[in-house]
């Protein structure tokens, strides 16, 4: 015994992982990858940097925004599969022949 009170690994089993799976994270996520969902569902909510920044227990708003400010937010989540749709759209057999490669295509 390390003669701390939480050790990591006791909050990593008995905690992180149960509040993972209540928030459909999966089992297999780490204090830092709940750490970053919790960021961004705080930006999801329009929470001020600063209460975000207490919430996280940061002493900066630095770390708040550098180390946690690249999470992904929904807005962002649902643009990026827009465009991966538009992408991988299978495309009708009688279009294919008769396509024009867009404008600033890779490739053109």
């Amino acid at each position: 015994m390390t003669g701390r009170p939480f050790h990591q690994d006791t909050i990593q089993q008995k905690h992180i992982r149960k509040a993972g799976i209540a928030a459909n994270l999966g089992d297999g996520i780490g204090w830092h990858t709940f750490r970053h969902s919790y960021r961004s569902w705080l930006d999801d909510t329009g929470a001020p940097l600063g209460v975000q920044k207490e919430l996280m227990r940061h002493a900066s708003i630095q770390t708040t925004m550098n180390v946690y400010g690249k999470a992904i937010s929904d807005s962002k989540r649902r643009a990026n599969s827009k465009v991966v749709q538009m992408v991988l759209r299978p495309s009708k057999p009688n279009q294919q022949a008769d396509a024009k490669p867009a404008t600033g295509a890779i490739g053109s």
